[in-house]
């Protein structure tokens, strides 16, 4: 079992230069960061949390930037996206921050990418939200091309681009590890599609949760995949003892922590009870 940890870094949190080497010291695996660019003041999407939505998602900070402050202060911390809106981003530029941050931290980042709930939000960005998950696909099509080939082109319905040369290309080959984060069945499918990880919010219409570990694996078969390419990264925010040992049993591959966004000293604690959870 992996064991990572989730936040939103903002103004006011622990800086991602510091939390990545402590976390290091801890024995963490990864750093996630979420993404919102911005939250329409209309709030008509309703946040799958709760009523209301946590400050934490209005400060945040851009994750690519974040994440590049903690890879050079670490050596061995993966860094992830938990999860890059793909859908509001410009596929090309999305894919030279990719790869610039794989190079950055010498092949150590994993992209999760996710279509996002917030359907103003995405619209500010010309994304309609109906066609997000089609987008979604044909944005990490095109990434791919780009990543893989010297002279890359992609022709979707929605993503469309001449012959075209983009380097650098990422320090893992063909290229980082793709994460799809939502709720099981679509994130399944999407997932065994055209990703190598589904990554699930513990409470998030997780009831059954092992028989849908069964239909990821019998979708795995069907596409023609092994499980075991298709890691399970669950997000977990509490931190229950009993919880964790039932997702090891069923097989999960890594657990990932909520850490709230406050300060240094705060976040220490967290770490450090966190860290008793699994040493």
């Amino acid at each position: 079992m992996k064991y990572g940890i989730c936040t939103f870094p903002t103004d006011y949190s622990m800086p991602t230069a510091e939390l990545g080497p402590a976390m290091e010291q801890r024995g963490f695996e990864s750093l996630w960061l979420a993404e919102h660019s911005h939250i329409p003041a209309s709030r008509q999407s309703p946040w799958p949390g709760g009523p209301e939505l946590p400050q934490m998602y209005y400060d945040t900070l851009d994750p690519f930037v974040a994440l590049s402050a903690a890879a050079v202060t670490t050596s061995t911390l993966k860094l992830a996206t938990g999860i890059a809106l793909v859908v509001q981003r410009d596929p090309i530029h999305l894919a030279k921050e990719v790869a610039s941050l794989d190079v950055i931290s010498n092949g150590r980042f994993m992209l999760g990418i996710g279509g996002g709930w917030n359907l103003e939000e995405m619209s500010d960005h010309g994304t309609n939200p109906d066609t997000r998950f089609r987008r979604m696909r044909e944005s990490i099509a095109a990434m791919q091309a780009l990543w893989t080939n010297d002279i890359a082109e992609y022709h979707g319905q929605l993503i469309d681009f001449d012959p075209t040369y983009q380097n650098p290309k990422p320090v893992q080959k063909p290229y980082p590890p793709i994460h799809v984060g939502g709720s099981f069945p679509g994130a399944v499918r999407r997932a065994v599609s055209y990703g190598n990880g589904w990554m699930p919010i513990w409470g998030r219409a997780t009831e059954g949760f092992s028989d849908q570990l069964s239909a990821l694996e019998h979708a795995c078969k069907d596409a023609g995949r092994d499980r075991s390419e298709i890691e399970v990264s669950v997000y977990y925010a509490p931190g229950d003892a009993e919880v964790i040992s039932s997702l090891i049993d069923m097989g999960v591959d890594r657990l990932v922590f909520g850490l709230p966004s406050v300060n240094a000293d705060e976040s220490l604690k967290i770490l450090d009870d966190l860290q008793k959870l699994f040493q």
